[in-house]
């Protein structure tokens, strides 16, 4: 079989893409991209993510509350949430994890919630999606307490080389997006070149963070090539070794054959 793009973090529930949401995710198998996995944010997501994964049979669910939205969870609250995850189609429990950055939560607020997440993920045997920002010390601390065994992707990881080794050391991956091919991008580069490529995962995170030439644009998983070609030149490998083993790398972590 051809290997197929795997974008293993989106979010097309987005509003960006209300008025061209089917016509859009209709492209995406002629284009070369083979699977999608949406990643849930807020409240509302929850939900919406689950109903694209069943209406598009490539396009997989993970399902979480983002850091900065923790605040509208309760015990009710999560236990939509723990159903929500038990569906068919959901793979994952993320987004989820710490954002000190815009501290729209108290950082005790977002440590229960994101433990609370990460206990869902154990028992139900999910990976994790985590994102951190600006909260490196934090997320690797009840990673280490609370994470031991778990499988998952450190999402857009914006830390450095020594921290993406301690993780890919603990069995994650690393979730590399359109940053990599910004001029300004040097710190992920240079943890693209370090760590191998069979703990890359490649993403989007559209519609945010599109790659150059769109930088600033609405992005999408049909720019994810201009995302590997940055990978082949920097680990001197080809474009097709990269697709090839990327989508291997989340198939496998994912459990989708």
């Amino acid at each position: 079989m051809t290997p197929m793009i795997f974008d293993s973090h989106a979010h097309y529930d987005s509003g960006q893409f209300d008025e061209d949401r089917d016509e859009i995710l209709n492209s995406m198998q002629e284009n070369g991209v083979g699977t999608i996995v949406n990643s849930a944010a807020d409240w509302d997501s929850v939900t919406e993510v689950v109903e694209l994964a069943e209406k598009y049979p490539f396009v997989y669910a993970a399902v979480g509350l983002h850091p900065d939205e923790v605040g509208d969870l309760d015990e009710e609250r999560f236990a939509y949430l723990k159903a929500q995850c038990q569906k068919e189609k959901v793979v994952a429990v993320g987004e989820i994890g710490l954002d000190y950055y815009w501290d729209n939560e108290s950082h005790d607020v977002q440590k229960k919630w994101f433990i609370r997440q990460l206990e869902l993920a154990r028992e139900l045997d999910l990976p994790v999606i985590i994102h951190s920002r600006d909260a490196a010390e934090d997320t690797l601390k009840i990673m280490k307490e609370h994470g031991q065994g778990l499988r998952g992707v450190i999402h857009c990881f914006s830390y450095s080389k020594e921290l993406a080794r301690e993780y890919v050391k603990m069995g994650f991956y690393i979730g590399v997006g359109g940053v990599v091919t910004f001029k300004n991008g040097k710190k992920l580069k240079e943890i693209v070149e370090e760590i191998p490529l069979e703990r890359i995962l490649l993403e989007t995170d559209c519609p945010y963070l599109a790659p150059v030439p769109f930088r600033g644009k609405r992005n999408s998983s049909l720019y994810i090539p201009y995302i590997a070609e940055e990978i082949a030149n920097l680990k001197g490998v080809t474009y097709e070794e990269v697709v090839a083993q990327t989508e291997l790398n989340a198939k496998k972590l994912f459990g989708i054959i």
